[in-house]
């Protein structure tokens, strides 16, 4: 199926967004991101992917240095070298996420990309939730870890998200109204969950 959409998927953790997004991209035949993002951002600015992975979706504790258009056009960081790596990577991904959308359609997970985005009018914003239950199973397959810790993990992750999403979006991560379409992955495959998407897509390109 070749697709004239962009898709962003926001997700809990631990509700298999990314492996359904991997599908997705795979169903769609358009090109998938998510931790790809990192080693192209590392690339264009030399930092080490070690460093970036670490920074990946989490705050720094220091006040946010600057989010403003003209600093994304920089490109680098040669005028800003004391901008802490947390608020590189999101310049940088910024940047590279507006490139890639100005050149190709994709699937793309987390990074605030459904707000990075929301100016253009291709762009398919899902959300992707499960019980809680569900998810610390995940985790505890995922991380081999016992439940408790994995129940620890999962809520310390969702957080870590929600705050990333709000410092650099302004808005509240997970809110309905900021998804064309949010699904609850407890009781359905990642195949069925991709289908589903898939579909919807195929809804929007045909109306």
């Amino acid at each position: 199926m070749s697709c004239s959409k962009i898709i962003t998927i926001t997700r809990q953790f631990g509700s298999g967004g990314h492996d359904i997004g991997k599908l997705l991209s795979e169903k769609l035949g358009i090109p998938f991101y998510d931790k790809e993002l990192i080693s192209l951002a590392a690339k264009e600015s030399g930092v080490s992917p070690a460093v970036f992975e670490q920074a990946d979706e989490k705050l720094s504790s220091s006040l946010l240095y600057s989010l403003s258009a003209g600093l994304y056009n920089y490109g680098g960081f040669s005028a800003s070298g004391g901008v802490p790596v947390n608020d590189r990577l999101y310049i940088l991904q910024h940047k590279i996420i507006k490139e890639k959308a100005e050149q190709e359609n994709f699937v793309v997970v987390g990074r605030c990309a459904d707000y990075i985005l929301k100016e253009f009018d291709n762009v398919v914003k899902i959300f992707i939730y499960a019980d809680l239950d569900v998810r610390v199973k995940r985790a505890v397959k995922r991380k081999d870890i016992e439940s408790a810790r994995a129940r620890q993990a999962v809520t310390k992750a969702d957080k870590t998200r929600a705050n990333y999403y709000s410092f650099y979006s302004g808005q509240k991560w997970g809110a309905t109204e900021n998804y064309d379409l949010c699904i609850n992955s407890t009781n359905i495959s990642v195949e069925q969950a991709a289908e589903l998407i898939a579909g919807y897509v195929r809804i929007l390109e045909n109306r």
